[in-house]
């Protein structure tokens, strides 16, 4: 058997080729789909399956044009409601590709029509060797229901996903390895491992979620404070079950002088720039939404960004252009105008302003708050990174929601933004310059570094 795993950073997503006797599958691809027809090339192998576990609401799936690109067939849960050709499978439906067997188990729970699939290599064993779990089970925690405002309540949804747990993939031996769609950073769990293996015996003793209880508890369990999905989620579900657009058919974004990204930029388009946090603060344009492509640049410009409105770049280099618009399409962000030819520097050389942004250690910030001045520490991380330590003295503000909650701070005094390392933080800075603040910090380090100096937190 032929198995590779593709782990996507920027979403903290996993997509996987299967193969055997010249023939692949590929399981939950990314809207950028050559490095599959490549891989599949190298091997040998034709790909003549393309599975989807279940619509995904995170990212914009290449199903359509990879199926377009290959010749291969497309298979949905029968659930799903795709509108374009493919098959739909229920419970126990296979596909044979040489000693291969690819089991699908429908495991209901995160989306009605979640699909699981079960890998037998029989040239070693009539046992099952994997499972690809999508985003029913994840290693250490499970998926959440009602991501995507089923008609089902999420009680009703976490019900299911207790059956499909223990009914269907604890059913399964411990050897069984475990490959889900989604680690660390993803906004479809609560508590996922920055590992993206594992198997079903290390999950049954370590995953919260997997111990022993009645279905009472694990429904309120996982029905408890779960998190507003970000607006991006709907769409590119909905664009996931219509089929979504080929990416060879959209034109190459051109270069934008100074003159035309100010014009732009005035006419509503968003100034994304995708330098690193110090480059930013050092000199950028005002009002533009900082978001560094060394993170996760594509998850957060899609729960800050409208997929309607022009889009311009500004980038360290002019090479890693393509790069960044590849990641905005992965979310349906197509609508980008054009780049800053030259970057930062050719706005400087034309004589426009730039704006800066504070950058400041934690020692720094602990000096100034025992100084007793009216600073405002805003913490932009998640409710589980919140609950288990902060500044004193800091407000709660995630960031996703920060453009609303930032309505009940003080314009007149300064505000500095913390996050876990400063990555959200210095995003968290370009939304309050555009909301009309000026006296702004981003915290270095973040709380990683403030709680490494051993410095005061609470909790709670």
């Amino acid at each position: 058997m032929e198995f590779e795993q593709f782990y996507l950073g920027c979403l903290a997503q996993a997509s996987y080729l299967i193969g055997s006797d010249g023939e692949a599958a590929i399981v939950d691809p990314r809207r950028d789909v050559d490095v599959y027809i490549e891989a599949a090339k190298a091997r040998g192998l034709r790909i003549r399956h393309v599975i989807e576990t279940h619509l995904h609401a995170d990212f914009v799936s290449g199903h359509r044009e990879l199926a377009q690109k290959t010749g291969a067939k497309i298979y949905f849960g029968a659930k799903a409601g795709a509108k374009f050709s493919h098959v739909p499978v229920k419970d126990g439906d296979e596909i044979k590709m040489g000693q291969v067997t690819l089991k699908f188990l429908e495991t209901p729970g995160h989306t009605p029509e979640s699909l699981s699939i079960v890998v037998t290599d029989r040239a070693k064993s009539e046992q099952p060797e994997a499972v690809l779990t999508g985003d029913t089970l994840f290693i250490g925690d499970v998926g959440q229901p009602d991501l995507l405002g089923s008609k089902a309540s999420p009680e009703e949804l976490a019900s299911k996903l207790y059956d499909s747990l223990h009914q269907k993939l604890l059913k399964l031996p411990d050897s069984v390895k475990v490959y889900p769609a989604h680690g660390a950073g993803s906004l479809c769990g609560r508590n996922l491992s920055s590992e993206t293996s594992s198997t079903i015996g290390e999950q049954r003793k370590f995953n919260y979620a997997l111990r022993p209880m009645p279905r009472e508890e694990f429904v309120k369990l996982v029905t408890t404070d779960l998190p507003e999905a970000p607006a991006y989620f709907s769409r590119d579900a909905a664009l996931n079950r219509e089929g979504p657009g080929f990416l060879e058919s959209l034109p190459a974004p051109p270069a934008l002088t100074p003159e035309d990204v100010a014009l732009l930029q005035k006419a509503g388009a968003v100034v994304l720039d995708t330098r690193s946090s110090a480059e930013y603060g050092a000199g950028h344009i005002s009002g533009s939404l900082h978001i560094g492509q060394s993170g996760q640049l594509a998850s957060w410009a899609g729960s800050l960004m409208s997929p309607q409105g022009p889009i311009v770049l500004v980038a360290e280099d002019e090479e890693r252009m393509g790069e960044t618009r590849t990641r905005l399409t992965r979310v349906g962000l197509e609508n980008v105008s054009g780049y800053l030819a030259g970057g930062i520097r050719a706005w400087d050389a034309a004589g426009k302003p730039l704006a800066r942004t504070e950058q400041i250690p934690v020692d720094e910030l602990a000096a100034r708050l025992e100084e007793g001045t009216d600073l405002q520490v805003v913490d932009v991380r998640r409710p589980p990174e919140w609950r288990d330590g902060h500044i004193r003295q800091a407000v709660w503000m995630p960031l996703d929601r920060l453009s609303e909650l930032a309505k009940t701070l003080d314009k007149a005094r300064p505000v500095a933004a913390i996050c876990a390392g400063g990555y959200r933080s210095s995003i968290a800075t370009s939304v309050l310059e555009k909301l009309g603040f000026e006296k702004i910090t981003n915290v270095v380090g973040g709380m990683a570094a403030w709680t490494g100096a051993k410095l005061e937190t609470t909790t709670g």
